[in-house]
């Protein structure tokens, strides 16, 4: 099976279809965020030290760090907050960016072996991007549009997709270190858009043998509820082979059905993670005495495991 590894400098985190999915924070990402657009252009990173944070307190494995900021630095921008949330957090990241001067400016900067978000197929990307990927050793991804867009046959952009993992190869690019997105369109815009991302990946594992990620909130823009939407969408698709997503790991649903789908998916053995998280913890009785909840009243229960 394919694995990409990634790696902050004491951390690393492997993609891949026999492993647990592998949850890319979002929140550091200015796009629609009016106040933290402002506040990054104007040097205050406060608000992005506490989503890095959070974000990886609430369980995220990677965080997806994005400076698309209009009229700014974004190179130097991006490069500084690579290195502040190097300092604070310790888990892998994803470097952000269309802007080719502003991912070397990222990579420059970066401890351990980052995602690149992203290349497309279109031929001045890749011949722009692919060379960068492979001088810092990095992994990518790989969206599956080209010149023509981003087409509505899921056949068309499985097609892309190949083609992005045959050039990559030629620049010495192995497999391992791409990562698909298969672009997730929203479904209240596009009926079948669930059913194109399932088959797309589908066609992403057993096919052409890559690991996988989308940006999962996209299929429910424009919808009430977004994440009674969002967190079925991902089971749907980890059992499909979806193997990573762009998501926020703040909404506890979304959580619980990434977890859950882990477990029936037989990548979180013995159902061990479930336990740990959904446990319930045992509480003080009258006399000190830690008591089950569901068995107030009996025997008490015993000391909690450690570890």
């Amino acid at each position: 099976m394919t694995e990409t590894r990634l790696s902050s400098p004491t951390r690393e985190v492997v993609i891949g279809p026999d492993r647990p999915f592998v949850l890319i924070g979002e929140r550091i990402n200015p796009t629609g965020r009016k106040l933290l657009a402002a506040e990054m252009k104007a040097g205050d990173f406060s608000r992005v030290e506490r989503d890095a944070i959070a974000q990886v307190a609430a369980g995220a494995h990677m965080l997806d760090i994005n400076a698309g900021i209009p009229l700014a630095d974004e190179p130097a921008i991006l490069a500084k907050t690579i290195q502040l949330v190097q300092s604070l957090v310790d888990v892998p990241l994803s470097i952000d960016s269309s802007i080719v001067e502003a991912l070397e400016a990222g990579l420059a900067v970066y401890q351990g072996k980052p995602l690149v978000n992203s290349v497309t197929g279109e031929e001045e990307r890749l011949e722009r991007v692919l060379p960068l990927i492979r001088k810092y050793g990095a992994a990518v991804v790989a969206i599956s549009n080209d010149d023509t867009g981003i087409s509505e046959d899921p056949d068309v952009r499985f097609a892309v997709a190949k083609r992005i993992v045959e050039r990559a190869a030629d620049h010495g690019i192995p497999r391992e270190d791409i990562v698909v997105d298969p672009l997730v369109m929203p479904i209240g815009a596009l009926r079948g858009a669930g059913r194109q991302v399932f088959h797309i990946v589908r066609r992403l594992r057993d096919e052409l043998k890559v690991n996988s990620t989308c940006g999962a909130s996209n299929v429910s823009f424009g919808l009430p509820n977004r994440e009674g939407i969002n967190g079925p969408f991902l089971a749907m698709a980890m059992a499909s082979g979806l193997t990573s997503a762009i998501t926020s790991p703040l909404m506890p649903e979304v959580l619980r059905a990434i977890m859950a789908a882990d477990v029936l998916n037989g990548n979180d053995p013995d159902a061990a993670r479930w336990i740990r998280a959904h446990r319930e913890p045992p509480v003080e009785g009258v006399q000190g005495r830690r008591v089950n909840r569901r068995a107030r009243g009996g025997a008490a229960s015993p000391p909690a495991e450690t570890g």
